[in-house]
């Protein structure tokens, strides 16, 4: 096939109709058609010569030209592309390095594989445009729902037309009991909006969360405009899930709002959910009484928040446990999802029964410890003493409140306390130097021979080795795995030493080292208050 006055103007309307059909800009199927027409001439003139070709965007007609550049001496390693100074001089006037010198050649004749090899390089830059036009209408509508129609099911997972583009919804983000056939139209959430190497996938879902928020705020006026914010989403998708929302303004009730009139609005999401119940929950920045809220229907006795592993426990009368729990733990389970906290359940007698024995326990501690009989021993832990540090170390008038005690006593109680917890300092000592403890680490403020004894038995023998220490390492953690609360042990986490306080020690212990300098960090301590200081005065 020879580019013959006959055809130059089918160029242009075939790329006019290839753009129009792939609502694609028509220069970008010009600019294949170039590079098409220039890898068959390379064919033809050899592919080491540089062949371009323009196509005149009035006339249709295609020039092909050959490009030398000129190069240093030493550098020339093209001899069909590129040449010397001395060699361009028959061609350029004058001519430096970095000039080019450009020539027409006659064009190519095309015969049937060159056709084919131009064919296919038109067809992938034209996909290649598509997915780019594709993929940049679609990725800043990421977070938002999208109408589509089914096209095809494929192992499961539902391919969509959205109009101008495919999507997927995987098998994993239906809804269970949901059941597709084509041309059904379907709402959905993206997801997600991928480039991949060979396209941008787009993934829909309708069990993330996000999609339920976005569903209330096309019903609800009020979250749509701010007035009400949607604080958490926890779903058990098709079954059952709860939502966390506030309001801004005093005047309006927030589950009242999203209720609408006589449920019409959360109707509306619940007839797209499949019938799937909604609990609407009002957030509460107090932890234990937002917990008390997404524990609904159940009725709550009491909470005991412990901040520092991120987990709470909720005292329910007996006849509201199966209440709280859920079928199959799902009330429980959804309620630590909008919390992001762990939940322990317990009924009433359960904690009386804990309680009992936490008594005991210290009883038991006391009469051992300090040779007491069990109804003076039951007296301390009645008066709040939970363990021997505390009668030891603690002010005298605070013992003299007790029925029985005089001056003498409690100096006596207090005696024998600071003895045994002197032997026992020794004894941990002692089996920690037996283990090869240094005395950097013991000279190390801060630390008990207690935790000194703990460290000694992981291995951590020196302040060097402490200094490597993470924070976590010391005072335990939490991570998540696949989507659990896993807990992490911490070394001197027996020892209620915080992640806090962790992180202090470690880096004191790098200052003693000389591996920090203490003016960065107190350099850095400033510039995280001058940080918080302007957040605060933002806010």
């Amino acid at each position: 096939m020879a580019i013959t006055s006959a055809n130059q103007l089918e160029l242009l309307q075939t790329a006019e109709a290839v753009a129009r059909e792939k609502m694609i800009d028509p220069g970008l199927v010009v600019e294949a058609m170039e590079e098409s027409l220039a890898r068959a001439a390379k064919s033809r003139y050899g592919a080491e010569m540089d062949i371009r070709v323009s196509i005149d965007r009035k006339t249709g007609k295609a020039t092909f030209t050959r490009v030398r550049t000129v190069v240093e001496d030493d550098l020339l390693e093209n001899y069909q592309a590129e040449f010397t100074v001395e060699q361009a001089k028959q061609y350029l006037e004058n001519p430096e390095v970095g000039d080019v010198f450009v020539e027409e050649v006659p064009p190519v004749e095309m015969g049937r594989i060159a056709a084919q090899s131009a064919k296919q390089v038109i067809l992938q830059k034209v996909r290649e445009a598509e997915r780019d036009r594709q993929y940049e209408e679609f990725k800043d509508r990421a977070g938002t729902i999208i109408n589509g129609s089914v096209k095809r099911e494929e192992f499961g997972n539902v391919i969509v037309d959205l109009g101008g583009a495919e999507a997927v919804l995987r098998r994993n983000d239906k809804i269970g009991r949901e059941s597709y056939r084509s041309g059904d139209r379907l709402r959905a959430y993206i997801k997600e909006v991928r480039r991949e190497p060979r396209g941008h996938q787009i993934f829909l879902s309708r069990t993330a969360p996000e999609f339920m928020a976005e569903l209330f705020k096309m019903e609800v006026p009020e979250i749509y405009d701010g007035i009400i914010d949607i604080k958490a989403v926890a779903r058990d998708p098709g079954s059952r899930a709860k939502i966390a929302v506030i309001s801004h303004d005093g005047s309006i009730d927030p589950v009242g709002a999203c209720v609408g009139m006589r449920g019409s609005r959360v109707q509306a999401v619940v007839n797209e959910l499949q019938g799937e119940k909604i609990d609407i929950i009002p957030w509460n920045e107090d932890q234990p009484t937002f917990l008390v809220n997404a524990l609904q229907p159940a009725e709550v006795s009491k909470v005991v928040l412990d901040d520092e592993a991120g987990k709470i426990e909720v005292v329910v009368p007996d006849e509201q446990l199966s209440l709280a729990i859920g079928r199959r733990g799902q009330n429980v389970r959804l309620a630590s999802q909008l919390t992001a906290l762990d939940i322990d359940i317990m009924t009433e007698a359960e904690e009386s029964e804990r309680r009992q024995k936490e008594f005991e326990e210290r009883t038991k501690l006391f009469m051992e410890t300090l040779d007491l009989d069990e109804f003076f021993a039951q007296l301390l832990v009645s008066e709040g003493f939970t363990n021997l540090e505390e009668v030891a170390y603690v002010e005298v008038d605070e013992l003299l409140v007790i029925d029985g005690v005089d001056e003498g006593t409690a100096n006596e109680l207090q005696a024998r306390a600071r003895d045994y917890i002197d032997a026992q300092n020794k004894a941990a000592l002692d089996n920690a130097r037996e283990l090869g403890v240094q005395d950097s680490l013991v000279a190390f403020e801060g630390l008990t021979p207690q935790m000194i004894e703990a460290l000694a038995k992981d291995g951590v023998l020196n302040l060097e080795d402490f200094a490597t220490c993470a924070d976590w390492e010391l005072a335990g953690g939490w991570t998540t795995v696949n989507g659990e609360r896993v807990k992490d042990d911490g070394i001197l986490e027996p020892f209620d030493v915080s992640l806090e306080e962790a992180q202090d020690m470690v880096m004191t212990a790098r200052v003693v080292l000389g591996w920090v300098d203490p003016a960065e960090l107190e350099a850095e301590a400033a510039e995280e208050g001058e940080e918080d200081t302007s957040e605060e005065a933002e806010a």
